[in-house]
């Protein structure tokens, strides 16, 4: 379903991308593991065209992302086959809750009647465990879990094909954070969607993952199935999964 091939990126004189090549199969969950700063958000944006790579190619469902023109119908039926669950929620403080899980479905190509998007809002809404009553509160009215429960329900509304999250669990308590992986991989099943996960939370890891890729120093250093990353024998996987100070990655003492 997406594939990257040699991507380079670079900020001035920051090389963060240095010749990546991934491939996540249709209808699985690949989970993206590394340290903060080394580049797992770049790779997300540069999937979903919000950031245009210097060098190298990207395809989904053999699409080629980096020829979509800004703002073009292509690049618009493109979008709407993606959800996303942001880090920090990203709801929209002036906006109710059902109005921020039906965004999609309130403007553009995606767009239906009001009250038939209020509905669908309920429904997902009930689907990540929030009553109907949520629906007329605002973010602020609500408690960082339930906030990513909605940012979850926005994610899924209009039943899109990829889903990508970000840092799912970021801010929750252990047992918050294991109610959210375990809905995630509920759903991601349950829409047989594909789903790409960045995260440095190795329980997300192991709740969420078919595969798992290790990013740093801009490559990937070790991909596979997850059952496998335990015994993947490669040392950033190691040091990573363990936390250990000692090893390849290196730490500020």
């Amino acid at each position: 379903m997406i594939e990257l091939s040699d991507v380079h990126k670079s900020f001035g004189s920051k090389d963060v991308l240095r010749g990546v090549n991934l491939t996540l199969p249709k209808g699985e969950s690949m989970v993206i593991i590394g340290g903060s700063g080394t580049g797992k958000s770049v790779l997300l944006k540069c999937v979903l065209g919000l950031i245009q790579p210097d060098t190298g190619s990207i395809a989904v469902d053999g699409q080629d992302v980096t020829r979509l023109r800004q703002g073009s119908s292509e690049r618009d039926a493109f979008l709407a086959r993606f959800g996303m669950l942001f880090q920090g929620g990203a709801l929209f403080d002036s906006l109710p809750v059902w109005q921020n899980v039906a965004f999609r479905l309130l403007r553009g190509s995606l767009k239906r009647p009001k009250s038939e998007a209020r509905e669908v809002a309920i429904e997902k809404l009930r689907r990540v465990g929030l009553t109907p009553d949520v629906a007329d509160l605002f973010p602020a009215e609500l408690s960082g879990g339930m906030q990513k429960r909605v940012g979850l329900a926005r994610a899924i509304a209009a039943e899109p094909e990829i889903i990508f999250f970000d840092e799912p669990t970021t801010g929750l308590d252990p047992i918050m954070s294991g109610v959210i992986n375990e809905l995630i991989r509920e759903i991601v099943v349950e829409m047989g969607a594909t789903a790409m996960t960045i995260t440095h939370d190795m329980s997300s890891v192991r709740a969420i993952a078919d595969d798992v890729a290790m990013l740093h120093g801009g490559v990937i250093q070790w991909s596979g199935p997850v059952k496998d990353m335990d015994a993947s024998g490669d040392p950033y996987v190691t040091q990573f999964i363990s936390g250990s100070a000692d090893g390849p990655i290196e730490t500020v003492r």
